[in-house]
């Protein structure tokens, strides 16, 4: 058997080939190192990608697409000022009239260009190609599958919206150095969701998983059977439930997608660029106690096969594991090369773009809580009257001033230490810099989320990963429905 060609040697043919490009490799490095002379950093991003979506509704398939794009993104960095200039095509023409628009960035500078991350072998995915090793006719058959299962499950489900997504991405990134770095991303989601009704009163649950591999994992019985069971059995929940009391009280927060209030009232905080311009509610606290003793976070991009996950990041450093919380104390931020070099620390592996058409920043890659010593019965046990939130839906951070607000898709009451009826329209409120020092338990039972995260910054939505243990917290705002 021959063995798979490296990254290098596929992007090279994608990027450098008569195919899809009219490029020459040889050309294109001088060019790059002609560009960045004078420069303190920059590189020359070179992406292809195919995807593909279908959805299924009341029994149909309602939307199909396939989609593929190709270009490049050109970066120069000089002190804080960076010249950037892309093309959804990747020819010598199209790369020289980037190089002028972003050259000027450079004017009257002459930087010390920073040296290339280190590289390393390690691969925490199959580079292969997830629309090519099914049919799309397989695939569209599937959706039609989990609905005749769903419907069978249950007499009262109404509806059933099955969906899947796939793509795969090619990216080469070259430096001023002659340095070359490749990387092939996999990524498929599944997502279902179910509408139950029973005496007039509608419902829905739903549920996703998803990652960097195949769509065989996704197509396994196990898979999307458990999906669609974990859709029902919310559904079904929900027609029980009633009103969420407000106010103050305790709150016990699941393990495993709950992990998404910790990215999105702490997580954003820690990004580099909002410490240096001291616009988060944590510049200057660096070394100083943010969070309860016990508290641990990191963001781990090395996690295999997860969706959050990156061999490098898109400006060629290897992903990391940072730990920006150890034992409540704030010890570190997720850095991209710039703001790394600007604030005199290391770049962690962190610097994210959506796609060639945008220069890269500090991004979460998969954000998580580490484990405790408490069970979640404990929890439970000691809290007199409070919120048990099992899953979040939506919710919003203000970076500067670290307020949040969240709704949870799946919560319950807890009276004299007892899970009580579930509940609807709970919403989390708090502050995130305040939220972490009331933490007062931290579970011993780490989940991660099933591999459906998108994260959004300034425009850009990039695949995250969150995870934490069940945890407890005191006095929290709990805004209810309840007259």
């Amino acid at each position: 058997m021959l063995p798979s060609a490296t990254p290098l040697e596929t992007t090279d043919k994608l990027f450098f080939g008569q195919q899809t490009s009219q490029l020459d490799r040889a050309a294109a490095e001088q060019l790059v190192t002609q560009t960045l002379a004078g420069a303190d950093d920059g590189e020359l991003f070179l992406e292809y990608r195919e995807s593909e979506a279908l959805a299924l509704e009341d029994g149909r398939i309602r939307t199909a697409s396939s989609d593929t794009s190709l270009g490049f993104g050109l970066r120069a960095v000089s002190g804080e000022a960076t010249g950037y200039a892309h093309a959804g095509e990747i020819s010598h023409d199209a790369l020289a009239r980037a190089a002028e628009s972003v050259a000027a960035v450079r004017a009257g500078h002459s930087g010390d260009f920073s040296a290339g991350p280190q590289a390393t072998n390690q691969r925490l995915y199959s580079g292969d190609n997830p629309l090519r090793g099914s049919e799309f006719a397989v695939r569209a058959a599937l959706l039609s599958e989990i609905d005749a299962y769903a419907r069978a499950r249950d007499p009262r489900v109404t509806q059933v919206m099955a969906s899947m997504y796939g793509e795969w991405q090619a990216v080469q990134i070259l430096r001023a150095d002659g340095s070359r770095v490749a990387d092939l991303r996999p990524l498929v989601r599944l997502n279902v969701s179910v509408v139950v009704e029973r005496d007039g009163r509608r419902e829905t649950g739903s549920h996703g998983t998803g990652g960097r591999f195949s769509y065989s994992h996704l197509m396994d019985p196990t898979t999307w059977r458990g999906a669609a069971d974990e859709a029902l059995r919310q559904a079904l929940l929900n027609l029980d439930s009633v009103a969420a009391p407000a106010g103050e009280m305790e709150v016990v927060l699941g393990a495993g997608w709950p992990g998404i209030l910790l990215h999105e009232a702490i997580g954003h905080g820690l990004e580099g660029d909002f410490n240096r311009k001291k616009t988060s509610a944590f510049s200057g606290l660096l070394g100083q106690r943010i969070a309860s003793p016990g508290v641990t976070v990191v963001d781990d991009g090395t996690l295999p096969d997860r969706r959050g996950s990156l061999t490098v990041d898109d400006e060629g450093t290897p992903t990391s594991r940072t730990v920006m919380i150890e034992d409540g104390v704030l010890v570190g931020f997720i850095q991209d090369r710039m703001n790394a070099r600007l604030m005199g620390m290391r770049a962690t592996g962190n610097g994210r773009r959506q796609s060639y058409a945008h220069a890269p920043m500090p991004r979460m890659t998969n954000t998580i809580m580490l484990n405790g010593s408490h069970t979640p019965e404990e929890m439970i046990r000691s809290v007199k009257r409070g919120l048990y939130a099992v899953n979040f839906g939506g919710g919003q951070v203000d970076i500067t001033s670290g307020k949040f607000v969240f709704s949870a898709s799946e919560a319950y009451m807890i009276e004299d230490g007892k899970l009580g009826a579930p509940v609807k329209g709970a919403t989390l409120i708090g502050n995130g810099p305040d939220a972490l020092t009331k933490v007062t338990m931290v579970g011993n039972d780490l989940a991660l989320d099933p591999g459906i995260g998108t994260c959004g910054k300034q425009g850009q939505g990039v695949p995250v990963g969150v995870g934490q243990p069940h945890m407890k917290m005191m006095g929290l705002t709990v805004g209810g429905t309840a007259g």
